[in-house]
């Protein structure tokens, strides 16, 4: 005999904001909150796709948040968002005084899934606060929700990232969850759509010199000890050759309208790193403790260095890849990556060179001075 479905049904507030996607407020118990709605971690699947939307648990701020609970003094006035199915029935009060034309009062009902069966909810923001309430010896404690019904994972993402967007959430999972929004976004956010999906491309396209050693919030732990780059190193690379007027990327994002070239971009932003990695192969691929082209110093310098050489190729040529190595073959005696000393910039170790601006602006200012020296011929 089938067990018999349960629901939590509290009184609710409906509020009228959006009809495609209505937002309630209501009060669940510890219990019920992870009983109702589940975490939606980042993550690839098989085939590359981009799988939910929220960084790992912080053991320690959630251990924080359990011992502040399990004080007489707790108190837990900040709401957890969930994003509900449209499953959920809400079922508005009769009467002359439940609704006002912004508002109606009501009972929402949640159904509690089976053993094994997917649960109706997702929570958009307060997973370290929700897993918390369920470590807590007070799940029998109301907790404020605000939910709203969204059954796509995209407005999900989207009202994350929003959620967010003043919180410090890890920049590489910003990175990493941008592409996968479509919508309208802060301006913030929407100058490193664009360079967000090119790190997405050169992470996973076979013809990329970056192939799987780009590091993002979704690797496995197991890939990653193949993974040296950052995706942040990239995304701000690429960032400032699309933003900044002198890069070379810059030309073919038209401000006005929103619209780029993505196709050209990606072809010349391809071409350039293949030629730096075929100019540099005892460096490449190797962790930044080994390599400082790998790491975030080298990748932005050799960035700015690309905004010199590139406007010159024509990247629709066949020879394009072997034309940019001779361009910068001038670097490769004078780079210092894996050993040596940077005789160019004051004579430090290799290895000294940090992640830091002075460093950026000192390393990119010798190369690219080294660069247009050789084309002046001296």
């Amino acid at each position: 005999m089938p067990k018999q479905k349960r629901y939590v049904t509290r009184r609710a507030i409906r509020l009228a904001q959006s009809a495609k996607h209505p937002l309630y407020m209501f009060a669940l118990t510890g219990a019920e909150i992870l009983q109702v709605a589940d975490i939606s971690r980042l993550s690839r699947a098989d085939d590359g796709k981009l799988i939910g939307y929220q960084r790992p648990e912080v053991k320690k701020h959630i251990q924080d948040i359990v011992d502040y609970l399990e004080t007489d003094a707790g108190l837990f006035p900040n709401s957890i968002i969930l994003a509900l199915s449209s499953r959920v029935k809400f079922r508005a009060s009769r009467g002359p005084k439940v609704a006002d034309g912004l508002a109606d009062a009501g009972e929402i009902e949640i159904e509690i899934p089976r053993d094994g069966e997917q649960r109706p909810g997702w929570i958009v923001d307060g997973q370290q606060r929700a897993l918390a309430i369920s470590k807590s010896k007070r799940k029998e404690m109301m907790f404020p929700v605000n939910a709203f019904i969204a059954d796509d994972v995209e407005i999900q993402r989207d009202q994350f990232l929003r959620v967010n967007n003043t919180k410090p959430l890890p920049r590489g999972l910003i990175t990493e969850l941008l592409p996968e929004v479509s919508s309208s976004l802060p301006s913030s956010l929407e100058a490193r759509k664009i360079p967000s999906a090119l790190c997405d491309l050169l992470n996973t396209q076979e013809d990329s010199p970056f192939k799987g050693l780009i590091i993002r919030t979704s690797t496995p732990a197991g890939e990653r000890k193949s993974a040296v780059v950052t995706d942040t190193s990239i995304v701000k690379m690429l960032q400032e050759s699309l933003t900044t007027p002198s890069g070379c990327l810059f030309p073919y994002r038209n401000i006005a309208t929103g619209q780029s070239d993505t196709d050209l971009i990606w072809t010349i932003v391809l071409t350039y790193w293949k030629a730096v990695r075929n100019s540099f192969p005892d460096a490449w691929g190797k962790a930044p403790a080994r390599s400082r082209l790998m790491h975030g110093a080298g990748i932005r310098s050799m960035g700015r260095v690309m905004d010199r050489v590139m406007p010159s190729i024509d990247v629709r040529d066949s020879k394009a890849v072997q034309r940019v190595e001779r361009e910068i073959a001038c670097l490769v005696p004078i780079c210092h990556w894996t050993s040596g000393r940077w005789d160019g910039l004051g004579d430090i170790e290799w290895n000294e060179v940090q992640n830091v601006p002075r460093h950026i602006r000192v390393l990119s200012n010798f190369l690219v001075r080294a660069y247009v020296q050789k084309g002046r011929g001296a």
